[in-house]
């Protein structure tokens, strides 16, 4: 260890985080059907490097060797999530047993390890028939969303001791149908509203159908940062106010209190939104936090180029502007390294939502650094990613002793992986990944994080 470990109750979960898409590979084995990710990845120019996830790090085929990794690292929870499209193929109708087969044999795996399974039903890769008819803009979507949740946990929910509905709506909404920097590739700016109510909708409507099936332990994962103004004038405090709403407001006020943040925001939402609200906000039993680092944000001024702020092109015609957070290092995506943020958004979600915010847990927290195995020793040496989880890890120890409640902490990732947009240039993982023979590495990071979790419990 670099540093001393803080005391973390004897009960903290420790674990680590991935996704189907970004890992899995094998697109269309035991009859997988194709998601809005698979045909995102195949038009031009979409991925920076040019590259798809059809062959991933093929955790599809190499899920025993991935579990062995987990256990040899001491974790107490595996967050992976479920490919929508490899259990029902269109999104709806007729299971594969196949692919359901696959996530089975995954859980009985991780329980005979002692690693609790914690799946996630939807991780940004919507079945592409579905997409076709309309995507997260159309209701419908949101109600296949729940037959769909029915579905796994029949099969799961006797092993599986917690549950996440949807991962980062805020991403898919911005991102896939504001800014068309991801799947699906939309860019309707303000448009993309519908996207946001409806998968809040079916994270409410899933909630229910995990209930009926026998499901506990449900909650929600999404992404929080702390918004600074630019500065002290009216003009950027009033842009880092909407920005908040937009990004953080947005998705959790609803969830948490059952109203969104703004009447106007909500007059713009389809549907019967007083009613959607009641099953948007059914009791959770503990709430998600993906954090990587705060925004800095201003007043409009120009465009900024895709790749400025971690690859994401901000139009012009935004009332809003990202500006760089200077005086801290960067991650090799270009992401400021700012522990106390962590801190700083819990004990303001705290704040803001009181005994209305249910047990937190960080279910992603990670870096992006490229650092390679020695040619000699073999030896990936990340110490920045080391540092980097030393000092969120603080962070988050200092929040609770605030007196936030916080129940765990989920590294992204445990492989490196296939980065979305950025295909396989950036590298979160513990484990090194070589994507020509698919041979894993186990970091320093790795052996940091397996002494952090022996000392912490």
């Amino acid at each position: 260890m670099t540093a001393p470990v803080p005391a973390f109750p004897a009960d903290f979960l420790w674990g680590v985080s991935a996704s189907a898409f970004q890992i899995e590979g094998s697109p269309t084995a035991d009859g997988r059907g194709p998601s809005s990710w698979d045909a995102f990845t195949k038009e031009p120019g979409r991925i920076r490097d040019g590259s798809h996830a059809d062959v991933a790090t093929d955790h599809y085929r190499r899920y025993r060797e991935d579990v062995a990794l987990m256990a040899e690292l001491g974790v107490g929870a595996y967050r992976f999530s479920v490919s929508w499209s490899r259990v029902l193929p269109d999104g709806h109708g007729q299971v594969n047993r196949k692919g359901l087969d696959f996530y089975d044999r995954l859980v009985d795996e991780l329980c005979a390890a002692g690693i609790a399974p914690v799946p996630t039903l939807f991780h940004w890769d919507t079945p592409l028939a579905l997409e076709e008819k309309g995507g997260w803009l159309s209701r419908d979507t949101a109600e296949r969303f729940a037959a769909y949740a029915s579905v796994v946990a029949q099969r799961l929910a006797d092993r599986v001791p917690m549950w996440i509905t949807i991962n980062e709506p805020a991403e898919v909404t911005l991102l896939g149908y504001g800014l068309g920097e991801h799947a699906p590739g939309k860019r309707l700016v303000f448009d993309a509203l519908p996207a946001a109510h409806h998968q809040l909708l079916a994270h409410g409507l899933g909630v229910q159908a995990l209930r009926a099936a026998g499901a506990r332990e449900i909650g929600i994962a999404a992404s929080h940062s702390p918004v600074w103004a630019a500065s002290d004038n009216e003009a950027d405090r009033a842009a880092a106010e909407l920005y908040d709403t937009l990004t953080n407001r947005l998705f959790a006020d609803p969830v948490l209190t059952g109203a969104y943040p703004d009447e106007g925001l909500a007059a713009l939402l389809p549907g019967p939104v007083a009613e959607d609200l009641k099953t948007i906000s059914a009791p959770l039993d503990w709430y998600g936090i993906n954090y990587y680092n705060p925004m800095r944000v201003g007043a409009p001024q120009q465009a900024a180029p895709a790749g400025e702020f971690g690859g994401i092109g901000i139009p012009a015609d935004l009332p809003f502007g990202i500006r760089p957070i200077e005086g801290y290092e960067h991650t090799d995506f270009g992401w400021p390294v700012v522990p106390d943020g962590l801190r700083e958004l819990l004990v303001s979600l705290r704040e803001r939502y009181g005994d209305r915010l249910p047990p937190l847990y960080i279910t992603e927290n990670g870096c992006s650094y490229g650092d390679g195995p020695d040619p000699t020793t073999g030896r990936v040496a990340d110490a920045r990613r080391i540092a980097y989880h030393e000092g969120h890890v603080a962070s988050l120890h200092r929040a609770m002793a605030e007196g936030v409640d916080v129940r765990g902490y989920f590294i992204w990732s445990i492989l490196d992986n296939f980065e979305w947009a950025e295909g396989y240039r950036q590298r979160f993982g513990l484990v090194h990944v070589d994507y020509e023979t698919l041979e894993r590495t186990p970091k320093e990071s790795y052996a940091w994080y397996r002494d952090l979790i022996k000392g912490g419990r």
